[in-house]
């Protein structure tokens, strides 16, 4: 049985800060790769933010290189975005993912999905 519980969104300002928790319930979670994306209204999900079993190397989508940092503790089989200098455009339900042949940057690629947590940034 595997599960994902994003938790951490909510509403903030423009400019503001915000962090996501990815909680696992994966025996061998130290052994997945873990992906961040996102679904606005009315848009396809779109990639965000990707690390690798060890952390070592993570992968982001342009719009938010520089704001956004991925990180894991698998030692609490969790994984972190931490969301700064936030936009309006970045308002959409987050969603993490885990893969076991990751890291990829294609949601086909992962195998376990969250239920979402919502991110609303305002002007």
């Amino acid at each position: 049985q595997v599960q994902l519980v994003e938790s951490g969104g909510g509403l903030v300002q423009a400019g503001g800060s915000l962090r996501l928790s990815c909680a696992a319930s994966i025996r061998t979670f130290s052994s997945y790769a873990v992906g961040w994306f996102r679904q606005a209204p009315g848009k396809e999900r779109e990639f965000v933010a990707t690390i690798n079993w060890s952390g070592g190397t993570t992968y982001y989508v342009d719009s938010v290189k520089g704001r956004f940092t991925i990180s894991r503790d698998n030692a609490k089989n969790t994984v972190y975005l931490q969301m700064n200098s936030l936009k309006p455009e970045d308002t959409a339900v987050y969603y993490c993912a885990a893969d076991i042949s990751g890291p990829g940057v294609t949601s086909m690629e992962y195998e376990y999905w969250g239920q979402g947590t919502q991110v609303t940034v305002s002007s």
